[in-house]
C-alpha cells in the first residue's frame, strides 16, 4: 500500500504519534474493489480514527460511479425509513438499481476468497493432497494392493493439519505482518483459512476413501472426519502456547506415532511384510470404530474449542507487542 508521509503539525491522525495517510491512488483502488484485502482491512482501521484521511477515501468512494449507485440506493433506502417511522407521508424515493456487472462483481468475490483462503490452497499442499489421493487409488486399482484404503486413512488425519500449518505466520503468507495489525487478522484469519482447508481436504479425503476397495475390519471411509476435526482443533489449542508450526507436528507426530508404533511392534510376530495391513486396520479400527470413540473424539474437540476461545487473545495480539509477543518471536503463530 502506498502512504503519505504526514507533516508537521497535522491533525487526524489515527494516533498520537502517527506519520502516515493514504494517499488519492490508494483511496481509489479501494473505492473501484481492486485494492488488495489485507491492504483494504488496514484502511479501515485507519480511517476510523483519522478524520482528513476519512474524507479522502469517502471523495474517492463517491467519485465511482459503482459505488455511488450503492450509495444512492443505500439513501433511499435509509430516508424510506425515516419516511415511514415519522409517519409524514412522502413518496417512496425510486429505487436505485445495482449498476455494477454480475461478471466483475463474482470476480472480485472470487479473488478476496482465494486471498482470504491462505497460502496452502494455492501452494503445494494442495498438489501433495492430490497426489495422495492419487497414489492410494492407483495402489488399489492398478497394483491391487489391498492395504490402500488402511493407508489412506492412517495420513487423512494427518494431511490438514499440514495445511493449517501452511496456511498462517510468516514463513508461509508474505502478508503476515499487514493481515495480523487489521481487525480481521488474527484468531479470525486462522479460523477462516483452517476451515478452508478443511472444506477441501475433508470432502475429498471422504470420497476417495468411498470408492477404495473395502477390506473386513478396516473403518469406513467416514469414520476419520470427527477424529480429524479433533485434532485440528487440538492443534490450534496447543499453537496458543508453543506457536501453529509447533502444535501442528506435534499433534501429527502423536497420531502417526499412536498408529504405526504398535502396527510396527507387532511385525515381527505376524509378518505381513514391510506394514501389515492386518494389524494396521485393527490399530485404526480401535481409534476410530464404534460410537463411544466417536463420541470421546467429539467431547475432545468441544474441549479444544473451548481452549481457543478462553485463549483467542493470543492470536489477536498483533506482532511485536502485549501478551502475544512472546509467541510471535517464537513462530508468529
Amino acid at each position: 500500500m502506498t502512504w503519505k508521509k504526514q507533516h508537521q503539525g497535522d491533525r487526524g491522525t489515527a494516533r498520537a504519534g502517527s506519520a502516515w495517510h493514504v494517499d488519492a491512488e490508494t483511496s481509489a483502488r479501494y473505492a473501484d474493489g481492486t485494492l488488495s484485502e489485507p491492504d483494504a482491512w488496514s484502511l479501515e482501521k485507519h480511517v476510523e480514527a483519522c478524520t482528513r484521511c476519512a474524507a479522502t477515501v469517502s471523495r474517492a468512494v463517491r467519485a465511482t460511479g459503482e459505488a455511488a449507485a450503492d450509495l444512492a440506493e443505500v439513501r433511499a433506502s435509509v430516508l424510506l425509513a425515516v419516511a415511514d417511522t415519522a409517519a409524514v407521508g412522502a413518496v417512496r424515493p425510486p429505487t436505485v438499481r445495482n449498476t455494477r456487472e454480475p461478471s466483475r462483481t463474482f470476480g472480485l468475490r472470487l479473488g478476496r476468497a482465494v486471498r482470504a483462503a491462505g497460502p496452502a490452497l494455492r501452494g503445494p499442499w494442495l498438489l501433495a493432497l492430490l497426489l495422495v489421493c492419487a497414489t492410494a487409488t492407483g495402489l488399489a486399482y492398478g497394483a491391487g494392493f489391498d492395504g490402500a484404503r488402511p493407508l489412506l486413512l492412517m495420513l487423512a488425519p494427518v494431511l490438514p493439519l499440514a495445511g493449517v500449518a501452511l496456511s498462517y505466520g510468516p514463513r508461509a503468507d508474505p502478508l503476515y505482518e499487514i493481515s495480523a495489525a487489521t481487525p480481521s487478522g488474527g484468531l479470525r484469519l486462522l479460523l477462516t483459512r483452517t476451515a478452508a482447508v478443511l472444506g477441501v481436504s475433508l470432502p475429498l479425503l471422504t470420497t476417495v476413501g468411498a470408492v477404495l476397495p473395502a477390506a473386513a475390519g478396516v473403518p469406513g471411509a467416514g469414520a476419520w472426519l470427527v477424529p480429524g476435526l479433533a485434532l485440528a482443533l487440538g492443534a490450534l489449542a496447543l499453537g496458543s502456547f508453543v506457536g501453529c508450526r509447533t502444535a501442528t507436528a506435534v499433534v501429527a507426530a502423536g497420531w502417526m506415532s499412536a498408529v504405526l508404533l504398535p502396527v510396527l511392534a507387532a511385525r515381527g510376530g505376524r509378518g505381513g511384510g514391510l506394514l501389515p495391513v492386518t494389524a494396521l486396520a485393527e490399530q485404526l479400527a480401535m481409534y476410530l470404530s464404534g460410537a463411544a470413540v466417536q463420541g470421546g473424539w467429539a467431547v475432545a474437540g468441544a474441549l479444544c474449542a473451548g481452549l481457543i476461545a478462553l485463549r483467542r487473545h493470543v492470536f489477536d495480539v498483533s506482532p511485536g507487542s502485549g501478551r502475544g509477543v512472546r509467541l510471535n518471536r517464537l513462530e508468529n503463530l
